[in-house]
């Protein structure tokens, strides 16, 4: 494989159908944004590792938003990994990359760094959240937090929420190849069976843990069968070829499906991108009096605000902030 068909596929989502399968699915992988996303916090090896899984979830699932609609991930916990928190921006125009960014709050005092990653997480919930733009509502989900990581959690919610039956394979972690630096590399395959008719009676409990729904509770007798021989398909599935680099995404389908009809579609281009600006911490200040906002102002006079995806700084002068500000906003008092 040369190494502009290896670049080519660096930090993109393909999507695909097996046509004798009734199933969709993507194929993702992230490269440089996944290092661009982590880079951004100093965060702990299993802190990372968490971001690093809810970054592929998030590009997975959210290359099916459309234009300018936002996708939002969320878990929030009582364990030390106390929120891992994703936004997905789908492009601005036709051919323009999506967008993600992370955020991660976490206990380091209570964290063992000798245990899994997932362990850290606790009691708790799966959010997914999906923004379609201005005179929209809103759309948000959740379910509990189950089995033994956040792809297991994504299953979950797909399951009972949505009523899809999911599966994500996943690898993701530091890469290193001959006379390169070390990196971070993720990457994964989803799975989704799209039913005719669910043949799920509201009201009865699931067989998936704590009675929530599992793919056979959604599934007829068909379709189970299309399913389950997809999924011992993907069991076959090597994390070096989840990872790349030099497995080309086209040809693991390939390799692991062919039997199943696989179709390709146009990849979707993924990069990191905040969307924080001056503007927007101001006009999240604008509903606080003047006297809230001299709470706000520092020793020097100043308000200041830090992106929590980006780390990027902010300060203002006071007298421009807050529904009585004296003046007209000086455009060089926001600083990134």
């Amino acid at each position: 494989m040369t190494i502009g068909a290896q670049i080519a596929w660096d930090d993109t989502v393909l999507p695909f159908t097996l046509d004798a399968s009734d199933i969709r699915g993507r194929v993702a992988r992230l490269d440089g944004v996944l290092d661009n996303v982590l880079k951004q916090h100093d965060y702990p090896a299993q802190i990372e590792a968490l971001v690093a899984e809810m970054a592929l979830l998030t590009a997975l699932i959210g290359q099916t938003m459309k234009l300018r609609w936002k996708l939002s991930l969320q878990v929030r916990s009582s364990g030390p990994a106390r929120l891992i928190a994703m936004d997905y921006y789908g492009p601005t125009e036709e051919g323009q990359p999506a967008r993600i960014r992370a955020y991660a709050s976490f206990d380091a005092e209570r964290l063992d760094p000798q245990a899994d990653p997932f362990s850290q997480v606790g009691d708790g919930y799966f959010a997914i959240l999906i923004d379609q733009g201005t005179g929209t509502a809103p759309y948000q989900g959740i379910t509990p937090l189950t089995g033994e990581s956040l792809s297991r959690c994504a299953e979950t919610y797909f399951a009972q929420s949505e009523q899809i039956p999911t599966r994500f394979a996943l690898t993701f972690g530091q890469s290193q190849q001959a006379g390169e630096a070390s990196r971070w590399r993720a990457g994964g395959v989803m799975l989704q069976h799209m039913p005719k008719a669910s043949p799920f009676a509201s009201g009865e409990g699931g067989s998936g843990e704590d009675g929530l729904l599992a793919a056979e509770d959604i599934l007829s007798e068909d379709e189970g069968e299309n399913w389950t021989r997809a999924n011992t398909l993907l069991d076959t599935v090597e994390e070096i070829e989840l990872i790349g680099p030099t497995v080309q995404p086209t040809d693991l389908l390939v390799r692991l499906f062919h039997e199943e009809r696989p179709r390709v579609y146009d990849a979707q281009p993924v990069v990191f991108g905040c969307t924080c600006s001056a503007d927007r911490v101001r006009q999240s200040l604008s509903i606080y009096s003047a006297k809230d906002i001299g709470t706000m102002t520092t020793e020097d006079g100043k308000v200041t605000a830090d992106c929590q995806f980006c780390g990027a700084h902010y300060e203002f002068d006071p007298s421009t902030l807050g529904f009585e500000a004296e003046g007209a906003a000086d455009n060089a008092d926001g600083e990134a």
